[in-house]
């Protein structure tokens, strides 16, 4: 394959596809078959904010990481599975293997939860990216891009076969016109 420039944005359209299908079977797999709503390989992980119980300091819609600690402190903001649910809410108190925890914009705490249902630790955040990660992550969508993503590539390739085909008809135009010539 020769390298150039529509060659090179085919390979990063079909990159970007299998990136997408490969980390929603990720995704998938983690969260039907183990269960687990954040999964954390290598002890990082990502989610996505969905309420506004930790206004000012996370908004609906903000994409966050997240890292696996031994031991936590309060004041952390942290990411726990509440059944089917994940939640991201800070640590108001420890006592043993049991943590309380609140959003910043909640009035009351919310029950106590075991140490073990803790996912991690929030260490970082990027502002509404988190919507553009759920649309990613939805069927709907992902079987939308990959349409776009082999029209765009089929374009492609059809626009060079005409081009090619173009190219070979002018040959054959200028072999007829030497043909002429020699007779």
């Amino acid at each position: 394959m020769k390298f150039n420039k529509k060659n090179i944005i085919r390979l990063c359209l079909l990159s970007l596809g299998a990136f997408i299908v490969g980390i929603n079977l990720y995704f998938i797999n983690a969260t039907k078959i183990s269960g687990n709503q954040v999964p954390m390989p290598f002890g990082i992980g990502s989610s996505v904010v969905l309420s506004g119980s930790m206004e000012p300091t996370l908004s609906t819609g903000d994409l966050i990481f997240i890292k696996e600690r031994d031991s936590y402190k309060e004041n952390e903001v942290i990411v726990f599975q509440d059944g089917n649910m994940t939640v991201v809410h800070r640590i108001i108190s420890i006592d043993g293997d049991y943590v309380i925890t609140q959003g910043d914009a909640n009035n009351t705490p919310d029950d106590p939860i075991l140490v073990g249902q803790i996912k991690g630790e929030v260490v970082g955040s990027i502002p509404l990216v988190g919507y553009l990660v759920n649309l990613i992550k939805n069927p709907i969508s992902v079987i939308l891009i990959i349409g776009l993503m082999f029209y765009f590539l089929e374009k492609s390739y059809s626009k060079d076969k005409e081009e090619k085909e173009k190219d070979l008809e002018a040959i054959k135009e200028e072999i007829r016109k030497l043909k002429e010539e020699l007779y």
